[in-house]
């Protein structure tokens, strides 16, 4: 059973989805997106550095998505993704990374939070 008809009015979600609410929703992520940087070490603030990544969030899931320029940085943050998830799961444990190699090089590399260890494990 539902608990969303239990709620007060004000405390239900928006019929409609309004442009003030989809700004709200970009600050939210790029906020959680600064709170994430800075909870990295400094080996992995580098590696995101030389990445185009961002955090974007739909329902009660976070991805974080990283985009590699070349092939060795894409070495680098998949050699680091224990890390990555160590850092994202003090936002969520329902998370995932995506990590997208150089345009041609292959297909996106992508696990759940919860799946790291057993990743870990298999490095």
């Amino acid at each position: 059973m539902s608990k969303l008809p239990m709620l007060p009015p004000d405390d239900l979600p928006p019929s409609q989805v309004t442009k003030e609410d989809g700004m709200l929703h970009l600050e939210l992520e790029q906020s959680i997106g600064k709170c994430f940087y800075y909870a990295c070490d400094r080996i992995t603030q580098v590696l995101l550095s030389n990445c185009q990544w961002y955090l974007t969030s739909n329902g009660n899931s976070l991805t974080l998505i990283i985009d590699c320029p070349d092939i060795v940085s894409y070495w680098h943050i998949v050699s680091n993704i224990p890390q990555l998830g160590n850092r994202l799961e003090r936002f969520t444990t329902d998370g995932k990374i995506r990590v997208y190699p150089p345009f041609g090089k292959g297909m996106p590399f992508e696990i759940r939070v919860n799946e790291i260890s057993a990743y870990r494990d298999w490095l």
